[in-house]
């Protein structure tokens, strides 16, 4: 569990303030906060793959971000990569390396670029109140709105078949965004918070825009999860079935928050693995293949 379970939503009453950018460059390696990683933690290697940094124009400058492709064919069906609260640390590229050898272009900004780099704090409070707490929803939304128009302008990327998945703080984000942005063919949402506090940054919970939904998103969660409560899944199957939205939502019993994150001890193999060929599944059903 990453302890993150603040909401957020699109659009803050006030419109956020332009600031300098702090992350530049992707960090290597893992956060220091999930230091030491676990012996289970996968490593996809790069064989028939382009795969590195880039940077992604937008309004306000450039973020840096982590893109992976078939070395040689396409324009290749398109995956944003929504970071967890550890940034986009080599978890995250993985991730992006084993969409890529699925025959995906996959990328991942680096979202906090303005904020703050939460791969260099050792705690997990610490990155929340000096980074997490200070993502504006809004900038997210325009900061991946900018990534898909770089990654169409590459002429590597299919965008009219986007795909949208993340991880916790990305997995709400993964909601916000397919809200946002009616044009995503399919997304999935691992373990993203539905509920909880707002504020001015972060004004709307998921559970307030259920109705909003019009792209099929499905939700994969534990019902060991200790910050996001089974109530509240509960309640998102129940009032996305009544409004018969085209959206998925999968429990899995007795697994903690963060199951597919193998480089941590909450990584659940069966559950991790079960999620991803449900992943690329609801893709391939939905367009984005």
């Amino acid at each position: 569990m990453d302890g993150f379970d603040q909401t957020k939503s699109l659009t803050p009453s006030a419109e956020f303030s332009r600031r300098g950018f702090v992350i530049t460059s992707l960090t290597a390696g893992f956060a220091l906060a999930v230091q030491p990683v676990s012996a289970e933690t996968i490593t996809t290697d790069a064989t028939g793959l382009e795969a590195g940094e880039v940077n992604v124009p937008v309004k306000d400058g450039q973020i840096p971000a982590y893109r992976a492709m078939p070395a040689s064919g396409g324009p290749f069906a398109t995956i944003v990569v929504i970071q967890e609260i550890f940034g986009v640390h080599e978890h995250i590229k993985d991730l992006c390396r084993r969409l890529a050898k699925a025959g995906y272009f996959a990328v991942a900004p680096a979202l906090y670029a303005r904020q703050g780099d939460p791969s260099q704090y050792k705690e997990i409070p610490d990155i929340i109140k000096n980074v997490v707490s200070k993502v504006p929803d809004a900038e997210v939304a325009t900061d991946i709105d900018a990534t898909v128009a770089w990654a169409k302008a590459s002429g590597k990327a299919d965008t009219a078949r986007l795909g949208v998945t993340g991880f916790c703080w990305g997995g709400r984000q993964t909601w916000l965004y397919s809200i946002h942005n009616p044009a995503v063919k399919a997304s999935v949402a691992w373990y993203g918070p539905l509920a909880g506090t707002t504020d001015e940054l972060h004004p709307k919970r998921v559970l307030d825009l259920v109705a909003d939904i019009k792209v099929p998103v499905l939700g994969l969660y534990g019902a060991a999860d200790q910050g996001i409560a089974v109530a509240d899944v509960e309640k998102m199957q129940t009032e996305l079935k009544q409004l018969n939205k085209p959206c998925e939502i999968v429990l899995y019993p007795d697994t903690p928050h963060g199951f597919n994150a193998d480089y941590r001890p909450t990584y659940r193999a069966e559950q991790a693995k079960d999620g991803w060929t449900r992943m690329q599944a609801w893709f391939k059903k939905n367009g984005v293949a």
